[in-house]
């Protein structure tokens, strides 16, 4: 029983049964889907459908990479996904996004489920929040996906927008080198959706099609971020609303037809496959089986001592500790490079000669003074000095001067009340 119902029956009231649904149960969701009243399911998608694939989302206490990432030289964990912050410094992210990129990560059973909704012509639209391009590899045709936050599939010069070729924003990627544009030299990115950038005009095109929802699947998702979050209340009243989640979020639940089903992502769609039956569980696992060769494994981290491993699991689920041990080593590793990075600036800092004071003719030098002094004079047009911010950047124009970093920062942790991140 859901909250909803227990506070009707602590209030002595009766609850509205469920106008559509027969009940409130995943018996009922199998029915409704096979019936001929629906046609239309929309997908809303979070972080919660790949971290089975090891992926961590960002948000959760222990596992989310913004409390792993609080350790690092940045202003605030969110930083390395701040637009603001990436033009003043995208080594942060580049390193980071050296262990998030697409092609070390098989797609979850969920993401073959949502290949199967597509494949019975079912799938109208899958919004999705992930940037991990996951649904993509499942085979997933991407005409029906809207992401949301973007992903690393595409990528341009934040300057003049120009692509940037595929395989060399991979090659440059995966060994954390900041690629730049050929043509106007700028820093490129992903299109993923950070702090401070609108959102994708695919998404805003397609929220029309939730009024034609005649289901609605929530699947994996904390809906805190918006204008994401709001788009489970634009499908029409009596569509039923599905939450699949470890969790209970938002206002699932509230309406007739919503059913809340707190439980791992994967063991759900292979218990509702299960209920449909007419071989959508056979179906289910033949696609997933189908993904096993579209990712490259990292290679297995040393198992811990028996003692410790004892300690750590104890009232521990399995997926939890492994998505512990993968933050963890996605943090040391960022840490690592920016690390190298620092020592690789600050030795070649250090190369550059220095003069010795005490071996200099000081009468050389007067001699040399005059002589640019009197060539100063002669100039009528007094020459203007570029001002650089640090060895590293291009020229400023004096007077023009950026803002500084605190204060877009400040300007960011505002705009992140009402502007969505990428995921993040």
């Amino acid at each position: 029983m859901d909250r909803l119902s227990s506070l009707f029956k602590d209030l002595g009231v009766k609850p509205d049964k469920p106008k559509v649904l027969e009940a409130r149960d995943i018996p009922s969701i199998a029915k409704y889907i096979k019936s001929n009243q629906c046609k239309n399911i929309m997908l809303m998608t979070g972080a919660g459908i790949s971290t089975s694939a090891g992926i961590p989302d960002f948000r959760s206490k222990d596992t989310g990479l913004y409390a792993n990432l609080a350790r690092l030289n940045l202003p605030y964990p969110e930083a390395v996904f701040d637009i603001n912050y990436f033009r003043e410094n995208p080594q942060p992210f580049y390193t980071l996004a050296a262990e998030l990129y697409p092609g070390y990560y098989r797609p979850t059973v969920t993401h073959s489920f949502i290949r199967l909704l597509a494949e019975k012509k079912l799938l109208h639209t899958c919004f999705t929040q992930n940037i991990d391009t996951l649904e993509r590899v499942a085979g997933v045709p991407p005409n029906v996906i809207i992401e949301a936050h973007g992903s690393f599939a595409t990528q341009r010069c934040i300057k003049c927008k120009q692509v940037f070729p595929d395989e060399e924003m991979k090659k440059l990627v995966l060994n954390a080198e900041i690629p730049q544009c050929h043509k106007c030299m700028g820093l490129v990115k992903p299109d993923i959706v950070f702090f401070g950038e609108g959102l994708p005009d695919d998404f805003t095109d397609a929220i029309p099609y939730l009024q034609y929802a005649d289901l609605l699947i929530i699947m994996g998702t904390s809906l805190t971020v918006y204008p994401f979050a709001g788009l489970r209340s634009m499908v029409p009243a009596t569509c039923p609303r599905i939450l699949i989640n470890l969790d209970k979020v938002s206002d699932i639940g509230s309406r007739p037809n919503d059913v809340v089903l707190l439980m791992d992502c994967d063991e759900a769609v292979r218990k509702l496959c299960d209920e449909i039956g007419d071989g959508w569980r056979e179906e289910l696992e033949e696609l997933w089986k189908a993904t096993e060769g579209s990712f490259t494994p990292r290679p297995e981290p040393k198992a811990a001592a028996p003692a410790e491993a004892s300690k750590n699991e104890k009232g521990r689920p399995k997926n939890h500790l492994v998505l512990e041990e993968e933050v963890a080593r996605m943090a040391k590793k960022v840490e690592e490079r920016s690390k190298a990075q620092a020592d690789r600036a600050k030795a070649k800092h250090e190369k550059q000669v220095v003069p010795d004071v005490s071996t200099i003719d000081a009468k050389a030098v007067d001699e040399k003074d005059s002589k640019e002094s009197a060539l100063e004079s002669s100039v009528h047009q007094p020459h203007q000095t570029p001002h650089y911010e640090d060895a590293n950047s291009r020229p400023v124009v004096p007077g023009k001067e950026k803002p500084s970093l605190v204060h877009k920062a400040e300007e960011a942790k505002e705009e992140d009340k009402e502007t969505v991140a990428g995921s993040k």
